[in-house]
């Protein structure tokens, strides 16, 4: 039996599947649908215009609403001279025939033509592909493939750091978004096929570590330890630097007096939390195991926090991992090769000297090694990298850090090249994003994700509380609330361009009014509640006559269920999670004005399958699309 998509070809006289594959490289009608549909324009046009295929193909773009067409033409991009584009089109959408099995006759405006769809086969072709591929509606294996002509070459692998906290201090806004980016570009890489390695790269090291140990000797709690480690190390360390300012600032004070403050600086915490680094360093079995302690407690309250998120890790790496002997290695390099120099003592790396023009400039004069020998981050990073490379043999590694470091990275990327390694530069990628403004919680300033996390949920609930008989349907009131929550802080953090900074709303955010989390989770659980509504079976569905959906706002449906493959697509391109949302949103409003005019239950039997069957189609592309972003679709609410 042929399958919907082959089905779909039929329509085409001539048009098989296979050939299209050959004849377009880029075309893959098995899992994008509007690939077929693109690839038959290409050759009908090509009759028309003379112009060649492969040139038509990569012209045919989306509109920007439906009342503009489907695919649209802009006649310059074909490179025809002598002729005027505005000539060009009249002539091209009058000869287009209009018995076409797919298109209607084009509109022509200025030099754009505009091609719609025709609503049989959209509509009897579309839902059936989506219902007949289910989750795996929108995947892009083949992008994913070292060779798309011979899968069994393998995969492509990408790794994607991310989150990256700093165990003992706050999980900030920038870690959050972070975590939320790298989680939803993650997502991404594995729908289009690729092999997908999650680092969460941790702040795990450090002379602060020293200061740690010495307040847990003196302050600390074995109880609130296992209970809450983050927050019981993190006012640890606030109190121990509390009082390592006022020691400092009273040594200060006596050397300032006169003083001979030689024994006092000797025995100050400050030296003490640098003794005992140093014994970290030089690997003391004790010291080890106290900050390995505070590490894996760390972690394991972490995990539950990011399970939350649904978000996971494949490795928890960390500054700790990077070895003092490997960053020796990486100095002796950079020396060799006269990529750092001597400056009062330090090692740096003058740019300007080695990268001719502006970008020698712009990139600064960075240290890699202090005045006492100490490593800094821009070596640790190279030689993480390095080491990581060795690892993994990674195609593509993408670091989702704050645009704050765009330097430290640019430098970072320059200095792997200048060591040799252009090959692993270029598959280096930073994705950058902007700050999050006026964060804070009902308790006042917010120091850990779980406080973010608990005051939307208990706005949330306090929401749902307002509708007593919906909220008595719902099984786990607690756990949706949370759902709820967690979907109006990631919503909120992608609405924008990842660059753009945003100001933090708790009311905006949690508001089931506008473009919210709490608004698509509502979209998403309707469409549930009438399916339950219905009582129809998956055979009902599967049994439908589609051919009975002519209604505008069905097709329109339709239409931009089509597009959902092209927008994962494009999603690869542009790496912006508002991509997948705005897509999002345009079917959440499309489904909302469409109820009144498509009801299911009460219609005629035949006519009640053929719309269920349609929304239980958009409800397959919601969840996939609400996945994608690291969204757990609700079905009640």
């Amino acid at each position: 039996m042929a399958s919907p998509i082959e089905r779909l070809a039929q329509r085409v006289d001539g048009l098989s599947l296979g050939a299209l594959a050959e004849r377009y490289p880029n075309c893959h009608p098995e899992t994008n649908p509007f690939d077929l549909y693109r690839a038959h324009l290409s050759d009908v046009l090509a009759r028309i215009t003379g112009v060649d295929h492969k040139i038509i193909y990569p012209a045919l773009s989306w509109t920007q609403s439906l009342d503009k067409g489907d695919l649209m033409l802009a006649a310059p991009a074909l490179r025809i001279k002598g002729r005027r584009p505005d000539e060009l089109v009249q002539e091209w959408a009058a000869q287009f025939p209009a018995d076409d099995p797919l298109f209607e006759k084009p509109t022509a405006v200025n030099y754009f033509m505009a091609f719609y769809v025709r609503a049989g086969p959209i509509v009897q072709g579309v839902i059936p592909i989506i219902r007949h591929q289910g989750a795996d509606y929108g995947r892009c294996s083949f992008h994913g493939l070292r060779d798309p002509a011979d899968p069994a070459k393998g995969r492509k692998r990408i790794v994607v750091e991310f989150s990256s906290p700093n165990i003992a201090k706050p999980f900030h806004a920038g870690h959050l978004r972070s975590t939320i980016i790298g989680g939803f570009l993650a997502n991404l890489y594995e729908l289009a096929g690729w092999d997908v390695v999650r680092i969460n790269y941790l702040g795990d090291w450090g002379k602060q570590y020293g200061l740690l140990a010495l307040a847990f000797e003196r302050y600390g709690d074995e109880e609130a330890l296992t209970r809450d480690p983050i927050n019981h190390l993190f006012q640890l360390y606030v109190r121990i630097n509390a009082e390592m300012t006022a020691e400092k600032e009273q040594i200060e004070q006596r050397r300032q007096a006169g003083e001979d403050v030689a024994q006092l600086e000797a025995d100050s915490l400050d030296e003490q939390a640098r003794r005992y680094f140093r014994k970290m360093t030089d690997r003391d079995p004790a010291a080890l195991a106290q900050w390995r302690r505070f590490r894996d407690l760390s972690i394991a309250r972490y995990r539950e926090t990011y399970e939350r998120l649904n978000i996971r890790f494949d490795e928890y790496s960390g500054e700790s991992q990077v070895s003092e002997e490997a960053m020796h290695r990486i100095v002796e390099q950079m020396e060799a090769k006269g990529i750092c120099r001597e400056d009062k003592g330090a090692l740096i790396v003058d740019f300007q000297a080695l990268v001719p023009g502006k970008e020698g400039k712009r990139l600064e004069k960075p240290i890699v090694r202090k005045r006492d020998g100490t490593a800094l981050y821009l070596t640790r990073d190279i030689s993480e990298l390095l080491a990581r490379h060795d690892k993994y043999q990674f195609d593509h590694m993408i670091y989702v850090v704050a645009s704050a470091q765009d330097l430290h990275l640019k430098q970072l990327f320059k200095i792997i090249e200048l060591l040799g390694h252009q090959d692993i530069a270029a598959k280096c990628q930073h994705v950058n994003f902007g700050l999050v403004l006026g964060m804070s919680t009902r308790r006042g300033t917010v120091k850990f994700l779980d406080d973010i996390l608990r005051d939307v949920a208990d706005k949330m609930h306090e929401t749902m509380r307002r509708n007593e008989t919906k909220y008595a349907q719902v099984e786990d009131p607690a756990a949706t609330a949370d759902t709820l929550g967690i979907s109006s802080v990631m919503v909120q953090d992608m609405s924008g361009k990842r660059i753009n900074n945003y100001t933090f709303n708790m009311d905006a955010m949690t508001s089931f009014e506008g473009d919210t989390g709490p608004y698509l989770q509502y979209a998403h659980a309707r469409v549930s509640s009438i399916r339950r509504r219905a009582g129809l079976s998956d055979d009902d569905l599967a049994a439908a006559d589609l051919s009975l959906l002519t209604e505008p706002h069905a097709v329109n449906i339709v239409r931009l269920l089509a597009q959902w493959p092209d927008t994962v697509q494009n999603t690869l391109r542009t790496l912006e999670p508002t991509t997948v949302l705005t897509y999002l949103f345009r079917m959440t409003h499309a489904l909302s004005s469409s109820y009144d005019h498509l009801q299911v239950v009460g219609s005629e039997r035949e006519l009640m399958k053929a719309r269920m069957a349609l929304y239980d189609a958009a409800h397959t592309v919601l969840g996939n699309g609400m996945r994608l972003l690291g969204l757990n679709p609700v079905e009640r609410m």
